[in-house]
Parts: structure tokens; sequence; C-alpha cells
């Protein structure tokens, strides 16, 4: 089971995503992000790595994200095999699922967010994903990962979860990218990493480094 979201804050304009699979890795496979441009999700059976680039590319042309999803998706051969979720600077989102992975499979673009998934026990994980991350409160990092937790207990993975990721980019604050590659427990795993990102200390030395607002930050 892969399941992915992708979010957009309508108040800060920060982009967002969150991963989970019963592969390794997810962080690396999945999810990318052009702060300028949109955050995108390509996993699937055969997972493209070069579709998030091309899609950033297409949408200095056009805006739309379900139509740059289309064009980036319909060069493929492999297509099939391969699912992408893209969700823009805007707020619009885009979604493509090939028909050779496995059941349940799909995504929903709705309200500046992107779910989908793949592997899935059915549509109720992605509602589960979707519900949990509007449903918790605080930053957007935990937020996300409450969306992966409620997806987790709607479904699980017959496989057994073996990597998790988080991403959040924004133009006042450091980028956060945080992956455990492999593990028995890795939404646990990553809940205390995101956790030890909060310390007082961690916390005020991200608030020396530039940021896309302020590039001349610097600590003291």
């Amino acid at each position: 089971m892969t399941v992915s979201i992708l979010v957009r804050d309508p108040a800060t304009g920060a982009l967002g995503g969150a991963a989970m699979t019963g592969n390794l890795c997810v962080g690396g496979w999945v999810l990318r992000c052009d702060s300028h441009l949109a955050i995108a999700a390509t996993q699937g059976e055969h997972p493209s790595t070069l579709w998030a680039a091309q899609a950033f590319a297409a949408l200095a042309d056009d805006g739309d994200a379900q139509r740059v999803v289309a064009r980036v998706t319909g060069m493929d051969a492999g297509r099939a095999h391969r699912q992408m979720a893209l969700l823009t600077r805007t707020g619009r989102g885009g979604v493509f699922t090939g028909a050779a992975n496995r059941d349940w499979k799909g995504g929903v673009a709705q309200g500046h967010m992107v779910v989908s998934g793949n592997i899935l026990r059915g549509p109720e994980v992605l509602e589960a994903a979707r519900v949990g991350y509007q449903a918790a409160t605080g930053p957007m990092a935990e937020r996300l990962l409450a969306g992966l937790r409620a997806a987790q207990a709607a479904g699980g993975d017959t496989r057994g979860l073996v990597s998790a990721a988080l991403l959040v980019v924004g133009e006042d604050h450091p980028p956060l990218d945080l992956r455990i590659d492999a593990s028995d427990h890795p939404l646990e795993d990553l809940a205390a990493l995101l956790a030890r990102t909060r310390a007082p200390a961690y916390a005020r030395w991200l608030a020396g480094l530039p940021v896309a607002r302020d590039p001349g930050r610097h600590g003291d």
C-alpha cells in the first residue's frame, strides 16, 4: 500500500506532502516539490521519478494541474503502471492512476488537497486520510502525520508499513524534509523525529536560517 497526501495552506501558501508505503524509502521515491510551482507525489507499481520535474516544467506554460498531469503521463508508455498527484501553489490539483496498478487504487483532488494511493482496502482509506488531516490541529506537518495515521487505521497494509515521509515547504520557514526509510514502525518513528525538530535548541537554529521572504537571515 502506498498512500500520499498533498496539501496547500490557503493562509500562507505553504505546500506539504506526506506518504507511507510497504516498500523502502518512500520519501525519495514519491515526494517532490518546487516551492515556486507545486508539490508532486509519483508512486505506483513502477513509479517514475521523472514525472515531477516534467510537471514542474510544464506548469510554466499551463497552470492547470489536471491538464499538466494528463500531458506528462500521456507521454509515458509505461503510465499504466504508475500513479501521479500534483498540487500547485494556487491550490489546483490533478491526479492520474494507471489501470495496471493493483486495487484498490485511485485519487481525489479537492479543496487545496490531493489524496491518492494504491493497494488499498478501498476508497475509505483516502477519505480517512482527507478527514484525518482536516480534523487535526496545529502545524501542517502534524496534521499531515494525523492524515497518515487515519489512513493506516482505515485499512492498513497486508505487507506491513516500512517507510514514511513528510515534506513541508513555505516562504517564511526553512523546508522540513523528514524520512524514515526503513522501520518496523515508520509512523511512530516519523512522529518521534518530527517531535525532535520542535525541541527548543533545534527550533532556535531553524529560526536563524535564510528563507524566501528573508534570504539574508542568519542566527546569532
